[in-house]
């Protein structure tokens, strides 16, 4: 038996029989569902089982969702899982002390001016301690500061000083070269310069000494371990 035309019903014979989208066509039959133009096996495209010509395929778009009472209700319920949810969690962090902050653009900001700040202290605080960092600490300033001090013999020890500092400032004593920069701590102290030299070096107390810095002209005490003999 004859299988029934996909357009007219009609019985198709196999001499004019095409067989395309799961139907039988007449020759005549096979054309576009809108302006009836003739259609072959290569040129025809399939939509709904049904045949058209490139110029009226169907195009697919994109279906809209409507707010319907129903999407409404559904919108409204994930809201209330989901506040639900935030109200859970907040109760399980709210004893542990800390909250969770956001990255936000602004916070990123805020955290990148911090660490500008931060820096720039930071090599303040460097070239501050820069002068003392390439040398050994002073050894037993505390401990010369501890001992009980005489005003007689520390005035006639000044004076003797002052006068040798008066006469001669330059005589023939111990003379010392400094080995690294200090930046005098106390007003008694003497500030060096790597490579200064220091003359009428004396001994004080063990880890420091009293002498003559030429560079400046002042007279102080200074780590021993900062200079070396000439």
């Amino acid at each position: 038996m004859n299988p029934p035309c996909g357009r007219c019903n009609k019985p198709v014979y196999p001499t004019e029989k095409i067989n395309c989208l799961d139907k039988y066509w007449h020759k005549g039959c096979f054309s576009c569902e809108v302006c009836k133009m003739a259609l072959s096996m290569t040129n025809y495209k399939g939509f709904e089982k049904k045949p058209y010509c490139t110029m009226h395929y169907p195009k697919t778009s994109f279906t809209i969702v409507t707010d319907t009472p129903e999407n409404l209700r559904l919108k409204q319920q994930s809201m209330l899982n989901s506040q639900a949810l935030y109200k859970e969690e907040f109760e399980k962090n709210k004893g542990k002390g800390f909250s969770v902050v956001v990255d936000t653009p602004e916070m990123q900001r805020v955290k990148k001016t911090q660490d500008q700040i931060s820096n720039i202290k930071y090599h303040e605080e460097f070239e501050k301690s820069k002068i003392r960092s390439d040398a050994p600490p002073p050894e037993n300033r505390q401990d010369y500061e501890d001992q009980p001090s005489n005003p007689v013999s520390d005035f006639g020890q000044s004076a003797g000083q002052m006068r040798t500092a008066a006469v001669a400032p330059h005589s023939g004593g111990k003379r010392y070269q400094a080995m690294y920069s200090y930046m005098a701590a106390e007003a008694d102290e003497l500030s060096l310069q790597e490579g200064d030299l220091i003359l009428d070096v004396e001994p004080i107390d063990e880890g420091w000494v009293f002498g003559f810095n030429q560079r400046t002209g002042q007279r102080g005490m200074l780590p021993a371990n900062y200079v070396r003999p000439l």
